[in-house]
């Protein structure tokens, strides 16, 4: 890409900050940094038209853990690590409200649900006896408890005729978020460029050499938030895994409202629109959903239509009207990745999923360390 005298002076010079990704880490990262230095040049650099990975692509959902994902993290984290991922997502979702306003971003508090599958009936009553001791383990971070069961009032099928109710949970309009912040981002002149993906970086002796897939630059600080393409850049423990999606057309009469997950959490959906939002289905197939390459497979497209049919809208017609797949970032510890890489290279990553929850607490931090 050839380059003009003034598209270096005004883009690509004297940069106290670059940011490589523009999803919710990336663009809170650098607000907070705006906040922080009024002064400093600050660009980020988005490989995509829009931004990718799973900012955009995500469910919408404002959730702090179901009662058997808590269940299961306490197997293989302590009681103090759960606790903090959890206080983590709650604070997340404060500070995103308070950063945006709950009408900039849709924000409707109409709880989280567990389903359990007739199928599941261990879990079921593992979860259900569970209750109690979830509430009281988590009340110093809600300040009452979140855990209650609630009767199946939308008439899903092959069912418990019960399931477990978070009630601090709730659901937001994806796009409407990101707008917001990309609107904030550019109210406070921090340059977005979009299509340019970073290939390469060097760390000088006091700045950092970037290579992209159009110009090379140099950049006083580089913070990457690129989350499930992280392994691209550099080498941490996190991997890329996909999540498909799809969405129905408008159903007239819809009574659903809520977010609602089952099978651990592997499946979720939710109302948005008059229509049905419905993802998940990696644990069909692990090994295929492990990539960071967008697209649908049939064995879960086809899990989602017929769970769809038969569990979600059992006497209820409708049409699928859009499809899509969204990139996260995991590991083997649930706990995001905020470090310095080297003098000037910092990194926020390894959302596992939760990049609604916390990603913009993960900006502040990520804006503070620096």
């Amino acid at each position: 890409m050839e380059l003009s005298y003034w598209e270096y002076k005004t883009w690509l010079s004297n940069i106290d900050y670059t940011i490589v990704g523009s999803g919710i880490v990336g663009l809170t990262t650098a607000l907070y940094l705006k906040e922080r230095f009024p002064k400093a040049k600050i660009i980020i650099l988005e490989k995509g038209s829009l931004p990718q990975g799973a900012s955009t692509k995500n469910a919408g959902f404002a959730c702090f853990g179901s009662a058997s994902e808590i269940l299961a993290d306490l197997k293989s984290h302590s009681q103090e690590e759960v606790m903090a991922l959890v206080e983590q997502r709650f604070k997340g979702i404060q500070l995103l409200r308070k950063t945006l306003g709950d009408k900039n971003i849709d924000f409707q508090k109409l709880g989280g649900h567990e389903l359990f599958l007739n199928k599941d009936e261990n879990l079921y009553n593992k979860c259900q006896s569970a209750i109690p001791e979830l509430n009281q383990l988590l009340k110093p971070i809600f300040g009452k408890d979140i855990f209650k069961t609630t009767l199946n009032k939308f008439a899903f099928n092959a069912v418990k005729e019960k399931y477990i109710s978070h009630v601090e949970e709730g659901q937001i309009d994806t796009g409407k978020l990101m707008f917001s912040l990309l609107q904030l981002a550019v109210k406070k002149q921090i340059y977005i460029l979009n299509s340019i993906q970073v290939i390469t970086y060097e760390q000088t002796i006091a700045k950092v050499a970037v290579k992209t897939n159009k110009f090379d630059f140099t950049t006083k600080n580089l913070i990457l938030s690129t989350n499930g393409f992280t392994s691209q850049l550099i080498k941490e423990n996190v991997k890329a895994v996909r999540a498909q999606v799809l969405i129905t057309k408008p159903i007239e009469n819809l009574k659903i409202k809520g977010t609602f997950h089952f099978d651990e959490g592997y499946f979720y959906f939710r109302n948005i629109d008059n229509r049905i939002l419905f993802g998940g289905g990696r644990n069909l197939d692990f090994k295929a959903e492990e990539t960071n390459k967008f697209g649908q497979t049939e064995i879960v497209q086809k899990a989602l239509e017929d769970l769809l049919k038969n569990v979600i809208l059992p006497n209820q017609s409708f049409k699928i009207e859009h499809r899509w797949s969204g990139i996260m970032g995991v590991g083997s510890k649930k706990k995001p990745i905020i470090k310095q890489l080297s003098n000037n290279v910092f990194c926020g990553v390894r959302l596992g999923g939760m990049g609604i929850a916390i990603g913009s607490l993960i900006g502040k931090e990520l804006a503070e360390l620096v």
